[in-house]
């Protein structure tokens, strides 16, 4: 619950309770939040694996946790994309890409 109320790049706070179901559900992250996300989970890793972090330890963290099937099917697709970037094609390209294409709201390639 520390998460669900205070961490908006966490998906605990993207869930809400659905008047229909009477169940929590998960809600899209909104892009401004999904782009702390993986600041987040980078940073995240890169502490808890010093010396042994790599790009795609954040994607493999990821792919191993239950979280993901927590998340709104489109928050996971677009972390997942932005973790595989980070992970094939490194820091740098991942930070142009989600300063200039995700936080200006461009589509993601599968959009397009």
């Amino acid at each position: 619950m520390h998460h669900k109320g205070r961490n908006r790049h966490h998906y605990e706070y993207w869930t809400d309770m659905s008047p229909v179901t009477r169940t929590y559900e998960a809600v899209p992250m909104p892009r401004k939040y999904l782009a702390e996300m993986v600041m987040d989970r980078r940073a995240a890793c890169k502490v808890y694996e010093g010396k042994n972090y790599t790009p795609g330890s954040a994607l493999r963290y990821f792919e191993k946790s239950r979280e993901r099937t927590l998340m709104h099917p489109q928050t996971r697709q677009e972390l997942s994309y932005l973790l595989t970037m980070l992970r094939d094609e490194g820091e740098k390209v991942t930070f142009r890409y989600i300063k200039k294409s995700l936080l200006k709201g461009k589509p993601f390639p599968w959009e397009a």
